[in-house]
């Protein structure tokens, strides 16, 4: 797989690695969580699937270091570094449009006291959204956009952005690669053969949050 052959490829995280390795990984980390265009880019799922290919991806663009421990944490940190610059972008964009949408008269669509809302959601709770925000498919590319908007503190934005990035990274990137290496040792799977179950899975599990709370607040309301 090294070319697009349909829309459907722009959802499977393999085509990213196979087409563009490291860098194209990379990339697609930064615009899902810091452009707006980004919310329907493969963010968990990715990042699952570079941890099983992480060795191979290090090797490829560095050199392995010989060390499978050591070629995940790099894959992991260079994923991390991604994200935290994608939310800072997004986290500005928010900024700069937010003071027009405080002086924008309400409308339809807009009611500016959704706005106070935000804003006082993100000053009592801005740690739970901006970490939590990391493993929610489609909030996260919102979240940051919006703490720039309500005017988060950008010190406490920037903290929790970290925090979130690293956890979310880590545990993602470490999880692909050492379940794939259980499965190998142990049960003699090879993960790269599964793909598509997996990502299935993975998808599932992510949105799940989401959905359930969508319809659980449709019927409360």
């Amino acid at each position: 797989m090294d070319h697009l052959n349909s829309w459907k490829d722009l959802l499977n995280p393999e085509f990213y690695i196979q087409l563009g390795g490291y860098w194209l990984v990379l990339f697609i980390i930064f615009a899902e969580t810091g452009l707006f265009i980004g919310f329907f880019l493969p963010g968990d799922s990715l990042l699952f699937i570079s941890g099983i290919y992480a060795k191979d991806m290090i090797e490829k663009t560095f050199g392995t270091t010989e060390s499978d421990f050591l070629d995940t944490t790099l894959m992991a940190i260079s994923i991390a570094i991604a994200a935290i610059l994608g939310n800072m972008v997004g986290y500005w964009f928010g900024k700069k449009s937010g003071p027009a949408l405080y002086e924008r008269p309400d409308s339809f669509i807009f009611k500016k006291k959704y706005l106070f809302k935000a804003h006082d959601f993100y000053e009592e709770h801005g740690k739970i959204a901006i970490i939590a925000a990391r493993f929610l498919p489609i909030i996260r590319t919102f979240a940051p956009i919006v703490a720039g908007i309500v005017g988060m503190e950008k010190g406490k934005f920037m903290l929790y952005n970290i925090i979130g990035a690293v956890a979310w990274a880590f545990t993602l990137i470490f999880m692909g690669h050492y379940l794939n290496v259980f499965f190998q040792d142990q049960l003699g799977i090879d993960m790269k053969k599964h793909l598509e179950i997996i990502i299935l899975f993975i998808v599932l599990i992510t949105t799940a949050p989401v959905l359930f709370k969508m319809f659980f607040s449709k019927n409360k309301a």
